[in-house]
């Protein structure tokens, strides 16, 4: 066994409601590695990463999680209540209750995601890519192995999406968790992570970002427009950012373990 195996979801099939949502999806998480599911509305992302958290139950399929393992989730979606006056502060606190952290914790845990100004600020006044940073602190306050944020940069405007990545890639560096990614979006997300896992419904193909950009399946699924120029995109900015944001050249290879329609080879990674 793998020591660094967080998650692993093999062979997953889903049915809500009478309608098929996944069908033979996969995924594995290892720590300090960042994998991406991306692709459009109503694919199955957030449903396969609710599965392998154990919130939706599989009809098909099996899921791994280490022993032990402790997951910081933060959902998409939180619209908080306009009636129910809250600083951020007592948010954190009765959102995460059993956590032990006191105030001087989740203080620390703001300033970790750059929102320490926003403690005792209403939780209604706050701006959106403010609330997603604060969605962050609430799932680091839980220390975990593994962190799955669903759509962290809806709401955000493009700068703030950029800044948003760059403190997701500083996080990985300095705790060493592995992080689960799930996104419609593509250049931002696709060049922040170490794996993506393109999802529609099935996995139509997975690997390297520069590796999936360049495969039939993702042009046939977001556009042959949109791969051309994502390919680009790739080409000039094939390189990561350390914590202290110096450029780190990367291999262009693959993650190992077939997990795609289609394994694509180191070669295709290299030489297109």
């Amino acid at each position: 066994m793998d020591d660094s195996l967080l998650v692993e979801a093999v062979d997953i099939g889903v049915a809500l409601g009478g309608r098929d949502v996944l069908s033979n999806a996969a995924l594995r998480v290892r720590a300090g590695e960042i994998v991406t599911l991306i692709g459009p509305n109503g694919a199955g992302k957030t449903t396969l990463a609710r599965t392998v958290l154990g919130l939706v139950r599989a009809d098909k399929g099996t899921v791994f999680r280490r022993p032990n393992l402790t997951v910081g989730y933060a959902p998409q979606n939180l619209k908080p209540n306009p009636f129910l006056p809250m600083t951020v502060e007592r948010f954190l606190a009765v959102s995460v209750p059993r956590s032990g952290a006191g105030l001087e914790r989740r203080a620390h845990a703001l300033d970790d995601v750059g929102a320490g100004h926003i403690l005792h600020n209403q939780l209604t006044d706050i701006s959106g890519g403010e609330l997603q940073r604060v969605m962050l602190a609430r799932a680091l306050l839980r220390e975990p192995d593994l962190l799955v944020l669903d759509e962290p940069a809806q709401g955000v405007d493009v700068g703030g999406q950029a800044d948003l990545y760059r403190l997701i890639g500083r996080i990985r560096e300095m705790r060493g968790c592995g992080i689960l990614l799930v996104s419609h979006d593509l250049h931002l997300v696709m060049a922040a992570t170490d794996h993506v896992i393109c999802l529609n419904r099935h996995v139509c193909c997975a690997g390297h970002p520069r590796s999936v950009a360049r495969d039939p399946a993702f042009a046939a699924l977001f556009g042959a427009r949109v791969a051309a120029d994502f390919a680009v995109y790739q080409h000039h900015h094939d390189h990561v950012h350390d914590a202290d944001g110096a450029v780190v050249p990367t291999d262009g290879k693959i993650a190992d373990g077939k997990i795609a329609d289609r394994e694509i080879t180191d070669d295709e990674a290299d030489h297109g």
